[in-house]
């Protein structure tokens, strides 16, 4: 079993920045790829980031390209995701996975990932 428990969320204003947290525990956590997922509300999850076991390879949406940055601390067993130039659009529980099948590339798709964080709600004011 893995245990992913997610925090760093918050209120802030259009502009601001944010960086989230994901420690997990359970299992050889170097070997993992990690991801990040949101889900606004009435709208289904999605896929925002993800990395690889080393961290040598990440992967963003396109809509958060450029402003987020998702980086990992395998001495510290923790994932995170520095958001800066937060928008309104950008409001949404945000999710960490982790991705335990050996040999696997990262991926976007949320069928990829095997455990999952309870989530950290992050509210953007316009």
């Amino acid at each position: 079993q893995v245990q992913l428990v997610e925090s760093g969320g918050g209120l802030v204003q259009a502009g601001d920045s944010l960086r989230l947290s994901c420690a997990a525990s359970g299992r050889t956590y170097s070997n993992f790829r990690m991801g990040w997922f949101r889900q606004a509300p009435g709208k289904e999850r999605e896929f925002a980031a993800a990395i690889s076991s080393s961290g040598a390879s990440t992967y963003y949406t396109n809509s958060v390209k450029g402003r987020f940055t998702i980086s990992r601390d395998n001495a510290k067993n923790t994932v995170y995701l520095q958001m800066n130039s937060l928008k309104f659009e950008d409001t949404a529980v945000y999710y960490c996975a982790a991705d335990v099948r050996p040999f696997r590339a990262i991926s976007p798709s949320a069928n990829a990932y095997d455990y999952w964080g309870q989530g950290t709600q992050v509210t953007v004011s316009s």
